[in-house]
């Protein structure tokens, strides 16, 4: 009997041949993903604290990120929106996904601060995150021991115009913050102005708005006050009883706030 060949022109051998290959392809991309996401999960963690690290000012050329982040950051905490400890937890603090939270309703929102120690003083390290012109923004705020002024600034974005909004990321922008103050004579919270040419903003402390770029700075202005707002009954109670917490260590004042039902 002849044996019939396989017709390698027909439409049912190139459908088959077709849905064989891509599952072949899908089985080895989905194990490539697989092999390699520890990795990039790493990457993706090495970066964020190469962003926090840059915030308190610290110099990363020819240094290991990651240790140095273990050695300056040495605590982390998740408040609520009254400021009250809901975990004490750098590494839980970490993890945290800054998007996802603010997306939620305020009272139901984690809000995580990192506690670092820089030549011999604390600082306190508050992420946030907004919208520029064309995607998101994000960054870090790092603030004194007095949670007030602000120590140094860390700014980034996804899509922002290179030569405009994209200076953000330029470090002339970011240290205008150093020195500016959160809170009014007061003790309310009033987060910094961003204005052009220097012009002052009622109540406010101000820097420059980035030249050409006014929905971009707008963007971060309205991202400090959003994000930093978020902590408004943490720093406002904390400065308000500054006096009382002056000889006590910050984390153990933190832990004495009054607890929520969870």
């Amino acid at each position: 009997m002849e044996q019939k060949q396989l017709n390698t022109n027909s439409n049912v051998y190139t459908i088959v041949y077709a849905i064989v290959m891509v599952v072949i392809v899908a089985l080895l991309l989905a194990f490539t993903s697989g092999s390699l996401k520890s990795r990039q999960d790493a990457n993706v963690a090495l970066d964020k604290q190469k962003q926090i690290l840059s915030a308190l000012n610290v110099d990363l050329k020819g240094q290991d990120a990651a240790q140095l982040y273990d050695q300056i950051v040495e605590d982390g905490v998740i408040l609520n929106s009254k400021g009250a400890t809901l975990v004490t937890d750098k590494d839980q603090a970490f993890r945290l996904d800054i998007k996802k939270q603010a997306a939620m309703p305020l009272e139901e929102r984690q809000l995580p601060v990192f506690i670092a120690k820089v030549d011999n003083t604390t600082k306190y390290v508050f992420p946030v995150t907004g919208a520029g012109l064309w995607g998101g923004i994000w960054g870090y705020i790092a603030l004194d021991e007095d949670l007030n002024t602000i120590y140094g600034a860390y700014f980034n974005h996804e899509s922002e115009t290179p030569g405009l909004g994209a200076e953000i990321k330029n470090p002339k922008f970011q240290q205008q913050f150093a020195g500016k103050h959160i809170l009014n004579e007061n003790g309310e919270f009033v987060s910094v102005a961003i204005t052009k040419n220097g012009a002052p903003a009622e109540g406010q402390e101000h820097i420059d708005a980035l030249s050409g770029a006014t929905i971009t700075s707008k963007g971060v202005e309205t991202m400090l006050l959003n994000s930093l707002g978020q902590y408004k009954a943490f720093l406002t109670h904390s400065v308000q009883n500054a006096d009382e917490q002056a000889e006590e260590p910050m984390m153990e004042y933190i832990e004495t706030i009054e607890q929520p039902n969870l």
